[in-house]
C-alpha cells in the first residue's frame, strides 16, 4: 500500500505567523515507519518527497499522481538508509541486502523496485528521499563504514558529533540529491550549531535513536524569527531554504540529512552568529 500527501511551500513572512499546530501541519512528517506501507510527503520546495517503506510482507514502489509519471523513478532519483532490521531492495532485478544504517542510492529509469524484509517479526524500515533527475547514474550500494567521516564540534559545547556523507558527491554520483546521517556522542545534544542557511537547497531532517521519553526541540526559521518543533523518535521535518535547521536534545540521537537545489556543494552554506541567534 503506498499513501501520499503534499505540502505546499510557505514564506517566511505567512510563517512568523504559524501558531503551533500550524507549524507542525505545515514543516513535521509524523506518519512514517507504518508497518505494510510506503508513505510519503511531496514537497513543493525543490519537489522534494521524504517516506517510509516498512515490508512486512513486500513493498512495491508504485508511482503517484503529482509526479504524472509512467513509474515513479521515470524522472527521480532516490536515497535509501535502512534502520530497521535487515532487508533488501530489488531494483530491476537486483537485489541490494541492506542492514541496519545501509544506505542505497538508486537513479533514475528504474521501473521496478521492491522492499523486501528478511525477518517479518523484525522488519527493515526504509527512510526514503527522493529528488528530480535529469539523467541516469548508477545504483550504488554504500555502508556505514564506507560513508565519508567528518568528526565535528566538541564536548565542552555539547555538539560533538560524526557527520557520515553517504549519498554524496565524493562517494556516490547523484543529480542533485545528497543524503547522510549524523550521530552525537553521549553527552552532547545540539546539532548543527552554530546554525546556517543555504538558500540554494532545502533540507529534511529525519531523526532515529532517541531514547524512550526522550526528545528532540528541532529550531526553525528566519536566524532573527526562529521557532521551534518538538521532535519524537522517527519523525521528520521539513525545512524551507530560507530557514535554519538545527535541533537540541534531552539525549543524545542520531539524524538523517537531505537535500537537494541548485548545487552539490556541500560546503555551500551560509552560517548564523550563535549571538544574532534570535
Amino acid at each position: 500500500m503506498t499513501k501520499y500527501s503534499s505540502r505546499y511551500a510557505s514564506s517566511p513572512e505567512a510563517v512568523k505567523q504559524y501558531d503551533t499546530k500550524q507549524l507542525r501541519d505545515e514543516f513535521l512528517i509524523d506518519d512514517l515507519m507504518q508497518e505494510n506501507e510506503i508513505s510519503l510527503t511531496y514537497s513543493h520546495y525543490d519537489r522534494y518527497i521524504a517516506g517510509s517503506a516498512v515490508p512486512v510482507k513486500d513493498l512495491t514502489l508504485e508511482t503517484i499522481d503529482p509526479l504524472k509519471a509512467g513509474y515513479f523513478l521515470e524522472r527521480r532519483e532516490m536515497g535509501i538508509i535502512n534502520v530497521g532490521g535487515n532487508g533488501s531492495v530489488v531494483v530491476e532485478g537486483t537485489v541490494y541486502e541492506l542492514g541496519f544504517k545501509d544506505a542505497l542510492y538508486i537513479g533514475s529509469g528504474n521501473k521496478e523496485v521492491i522492499f523486501k524484509s528478511a525477518d517479518s517479526k523484525n522488519p527493515a524500515k526504509f527512510y526514503i528521499n527522493s529528488a528530480p533527475a535529469h539523467t541516469n547514474y548508477p545504483t550504488k550500494k554504500v555502508s556505514l563504514a564506507e560513508a565519508n567521516k567528518l568528526e565535528l564540534g566538541t564536548m565542552e559545547t555539547a555538539n560533538h558529533r560524526t557527520v557520515n556523507q553517504m549519498i554524496i558527491g565524493s562517494v556516490v554520483t547523484t543529480c542533485q540529491l545528497q543524503m547522510g546521517m549524523t550521530e552525537l556522542r553521549p553527552g552532547s545534544v545540539w546539532n548543527t550549531m552554530p546554525a546556517h542557511v543555504h538558500d540554494r537547497r532545502m533540507e529534511v531532517y529525519f531523526y532515529l535513536d532517541i531514547p524512550e521519553n526522550q526528545a528532540v526541540c528541532h529550531f526553525m526559521g528566519q536566524p532573527q524569527e526562529t521557532r521551534h518543533i518538538w521532535m519524537n523518535n522517527h519523525q521528520a521535518v521539513i525545512s524551507p531554504p530560507w530557514s535554519i535547521h538545527s535541533g537540541s536534545g534531552t539525549s543524545n540521537y542520531t539524524f538523517i540529512w537531505g537535500m537537494a537545489g541548485e548545487n552539490l556543494d556541500y560546503g555551500d552554506m551560509d552560517v548564523c552568529k550563535i549571538t544574532d541567534l534570535r
